[in-house]
């Protein structure tokens, strides 16, 4: 459920280059005036005590436009945003009511605008061709009534409220949605990886590692300009599944505790393409496909190889994709410091060396590069388990 926001805000900015205007705004708006008539009949009605329907309001006054979009800039920048704004039409500067609005709806799309003339300048035509249609606009005649600006004050900063805490609510709800739809994809990348007891955190462990990574490439490396929050978000999300094509390996293959033939081999190796065609298969039938699409490729190509003798399809270089070199360094590593059915697991530092002998082979170097300066974090993920206690330093 979206947060309550405890106080209204009721934050109104006043645009005019007439002092005399301004004060006309504070004395209808400012806090305490009323409606005396109404107050008096509910008075009669239900008693002295009976509170006053008033509305208080935190007049600001520019003016000029440019001195509006000042006080905006800075109402956002505090975080103490404007609901409404009252704009004049006709302005002794370079910016009239129309160009006014403009700029500020550049800075904050979300501001209730009311635009003031006594002059018919403009037709509602020629104001909905500049400022486009919306509705977030009204207009408002001079010479006005009080009671009118108060009414156009109090539905604009609830309608303000109401259209803020909707947006909250959205958000809430999505982030809801992508952390179910993450936990799902986790569970199903767990269950390809369920035949095998020792690969239990193995999933957990690479996309931490990959997140390291993907930080430290972003940091300090030749493909930082490559790497923002959405891909090292997408690549958390992603590189669980890296290893899903599994499910369709037989046991017998999957789990053998030996050496593979090579006709066993070439079976194991279709689990990268089962992987990227069940992905495939799932993002056709989706509007925005989002990490999948990273998923796909990684699942794919992670077998694939810097200097071009991997598989499925041979890719040399940077032909791989950078999410799947970076998945391609941490399950390697990984896999070698646990146990498997046909190996002991390495012991962290051999692991480490035979990584960085691979930059250039099976790696890419830059990834590498990565690798070996935040190996303490590796080792931190890693932790101190099972396999690490029985592990053995015979390579």
């Amino acid at each position: 459920m979206a947060n309550v926001i405890e106080k209204k805000n009721r934050r109104i900015l006043v645009i005019d280059d007439k002092e005399a205007i301004h004060e006309d705004f504070r004395q209808i708006l400012s806090r305490g005036i009323t409606n005396a008539p109404l107050d008096a009949a509910r008075n009669a009605v239900f008693g002295a005590d009976a509170k006053t329907t008033a509305e208080s309001f935190e007049v600001d006054c520019a003016f000029d436009g440019r001195d509006g979009l000042l006080k905006v800039i800075e109402s956002q920048k505090s975080s103490t945003p404007y609901a409404t704004a009252f704009v004049d039409l006709r302005m002794e500067s370079d910016w009239d009511g129309i160009e006014t609005i403009e700029q500020l709806w550049r800075v904050q799309p979300d501001l209730q605008m009311v635009l003031c003339t006594a002059y018919s300048d403009y037709s509602w035509t020629e104001i909905i061709d500049r400022l486009g249609p919306t509705e977030r606009l009204l207009i408002l005649k001079k010479p006005f009534d009080n009671m009118e600006v108060r009414q156009m004050a109090c539905a604009l900063t609830e309608k303000w409220e109401l259209l803020n805490q909707l947006e909250t609510l959205v958000q809430e709800r999505t982030t809801q949605i992508a952390e179910t739809r993450d936990v799902a994809m986790f569970v199903i990348a767990s269950l390809a990886e369920s035949r095998d007891p020792e690969t239990g955190e193995h999933l957990e462990r690479i996309r931490s590692y990959c997140h390291i990574l993907a930080e430290e490439l972003r940091t300090d490396s030749a493909y930082s300009e490559w790497i923002d929050d959405k891909f090292i978000g997408d690549l958390y999300r992603s590189s669980p599944l890296h290893d899903i094509g599994k499910v369709g390996i037989p046991d017998c293959i999957l789990l053998k505790p030996g050496s593979l033939t090579d006709d066993e081999f070439e079976i194991m190796k279709q689990h990268s393409l089962i992987g990227s065609e069940a992905l495939g298969k799932t993002i056709r039938t989706v509007t925005n496909a989002g990490f999948l699409e990273m998923a796909a490729d990684i699942a794919k190509y992670h077998h694939e190889r810097f200097d071009g003798t991997g598989y499925p399809e041979g890719l040399k270089g940077k032909e791989i994709p950078l999410a799947a070199r970076i998945v391609a360094v941490a399950d390697v590593y990984d896999a070698l410091t646990s146990s498997r059915v046909y190996k002991p697991a390495f012991r962290p530092e051999i692991a480490y060396m035979m990584v960085c002998q691979e930059a250039g082979k099976h790696f890419d170097s830059v990834v590498v590069d990565a690798f070996i300066r935040k190996h303490d974090d590796f080792l931190q993920v890693r932790g101190t388990t099972k396999a690490e206690q029985t592990a053995t330093s015979l390579v």
